[in-house]
């Protein structure tokens, strides 16, 4: 069966009469200059405007004009205060407060400003969808949902109950985060309906499937040891300790580049997540929204959004703000070997097996 729009929609959203939708997606200016990628994103950015109208009669929600706004050209970083809709200048905060659904298309993301809008406006339920492709349609977007929800609620009390993760890479590598401390953990599982409870999360990833958390990021953390990871063609190798990136191995130029750009901006090197992609249908396409999707990952940089305390503040400037995640699913070239939740009596729950999660 192909992907039906309305079908994720009301999958995702379970849309009612009260609701109002908005798509909202970056435009290139300036020195930020445009892509294939970020064309065809804007232009399915509208195809899915126009198609959520022809059935927003059926269940009887508003969809309002699509709204852009000036890209930020760093991913997570705050989003600017005006946009433009109708061929007006339009404050953004005003847009999202005054709708129910948003649907962010992006080429950079937006999801740690967005995380803070659904925290200030409760009624407000976000899809983000960085760097989403029409590809996706066929994969990830269209799994169900609902066993999505499942696996991430088999995956959630894992991690709450754990205190620590241990990750052992293809290239023998290994690392061990620190989860201890109870940072929230976080169900991307793709519901998004009208009833969500006070504490729940009103924003999710689209395509959807990942749990995740911030490690404990006290100057004290255990999070310790190597991370492997390709740029390109390049492998390079971070070495953590206390949670925080304090070297980068290689002899590459791109791990010269990494080592001078850790040093310029220290607030890159916190490890801001740990996560486990429980997607059935994401497959490795080079793409990170999608691949995260897919297995295990983590990422540096911004972690306020997650519960951390690392923010906008800690860059030297808001352009150089970064969430950024590596991904280690199969068919990645490095891939998760091996990955154990340890917890605090000694006893290790195995949960993937050569980059495959064994819950599904």
């Amino acid at each position: 069966m192909g992907f039906r729009l309305e079908k994720l929609l009301v999958d995702v959203f379970s849309p009612r009469s009260s609701d109002v939708v908005t798509i909202m997606y970056d435009i290139p200016m300036g020195k930020i200059l445009d892509n294939d990628e970020w064309r065809e994103r804007r232009e399915m950015a509208d195809t899915w405007h126009q198609d959520i109208i022809r059935f927003s009669n059926r269940y009887g929600f508003k969809v309002k004009s699509i709204v852009t706004y000036e890209a930020t050209g760093a991913d997570n970083s705050d989003m600017p205060d005006y946009g433009i809709c109708e061929s007006k200048r339009v404050k953004l905060e005003d847009i999202i407060r005054d709708s129910t659904i948003i649907i962010s298309m992006p080429e950079y993301s937006a999801s740690a400003p967005l995380m803070w809008f659904a925290k200030k406006y409760k009624k407000v339920r976000v899809a983000s969808m960085p760097g989403v492709s029409r590809s996706m349609e066929e994969t990830a977007l269209s799994a169900d949902y609902q066993k999505v929800a499942e696996s991430c609620a088999q995956l959630a009390p894992l991690f709450e109950k754990a205190i620590g993760i241990e990750v052992v890479f293809s290239t023998g590598h290994r690392c061990y985060f620190d989860i201890s401390d109870n940072c929230p953990v976080f169900q991307d599982d793709g519901l998004l309906h009208p009833n969500l409870g006070q504490g729940e999360d009103r924003i999710k990833n689209l395509p959807s499937g990942e749990v995740c958390t911030c490690p404990n990021e006290a100057p004290d953390s255990r999070t310790i040891g190597e991370i492997p990871a390709t740029f390109g063609s390049e492998t390079i190798v971070f070495v953590v300790k206390n949670n925080k990136i304090i070297d980068v191995k290689g002899n590459s130029s791109v791990a010269r580049e990494k080592q001078l750009e850790f040093k310029k901006e220290p607030a890159l090197g916190n490890i801001a997540e740990v996560a486990i992609g429980c997607n059935n249908k994401a497959v490795v396409t080079g793409n990170v929204l999608e691949d995260e999707k897919a297995g295990f990952h983590w990422a540096y940089g911004r972690s306020d959004h997650l519960g951390g305390r690392v923010g906008v503040k800690d860059f030297s400037s808001p352009d150089k703000v970064i969430h950024q995640d590596i991904v280690y699913a199969k068919g990645n070239p490095i891939v998760c070997e091996k990955l154990d939740f340890v917890f605090q009596d000694g006893t290790i729950k195995t949960a993937i097996v050569d980059g495959v999660l064994k819950f599904y």
